[in-house]
């Protein structure tokens, strides 16, 4: 069964909300953390990790004693992120536009608003826009010993299929 996007993003976002919850009740009191829509600065991509255009804008970082973080991030029409793995796995929920994601050694996939990709711990994967259209997803991952992801190779024209 498919979601619809709002509903998708609902439950991760509840899922989120549980974690820090739980965080929040097993740490005695403590003060919840609002971060207020446009405080926090848009990075672009960098160019040694992700091809063509890239913005990512933070949603939320790690409080310990979670590891978990998320962003929105949004691709220009044919942008890519390089190869890479995380330690623990991602959870990519698409909010808008058309996109791609590959894991190594499979076929190159078609993503769209509403659709949840989890990639497990370690697979080696890039994602990223159709060559025509934009794509936002929002990414969650957790670190394990301080890193959250490790960036390989980048993707070649031919893997993305241009």
């Amino acid at each position: 069964m498919r979601l619809p996007v709002a509903a998708s993003t609902a439950l991760m976002l509840a899922a989120c909300a549980s974690s820090f919850a739980q965080t929040g009740a097993a740490g005695g009191a403590g003060d919840m953390v609002i971060t207020r829509a446009g405080t926090q600065a848009s990075n672009k991509g960098p160019a040694r990790n992700f091809s063509g255009s890239v913005r990512v804008d933070p949603l939320f970082a790690a409080h310990a004693p979670s590891a978990t973080s998320g962003a929105y991030v949004t691709f220009e029409p044919g942008a890519r992120s390089a190869w890479h793995t995380h330690p623990l796995g991602q959870v990519l929920v698409v909010t808008a536009g058309a996109g791609h994601v590959q894991r190594w050694g499979g076929p190159v996939q078609d993503i769209r608003p509403g659709d949840v990709i989890w990639t497990p711990p370690g697979v080696k994967h890039w994602h990223g826009a159709a060559s025509a259209t934009a794509l936002t997803h929002i990414a969650i991952q957790e670190a394990a010993g301080g890193s959250n992801v490790e960036w390989l190779e980048k993707v070649s024209d031919e893997q993305y299929g241009k």
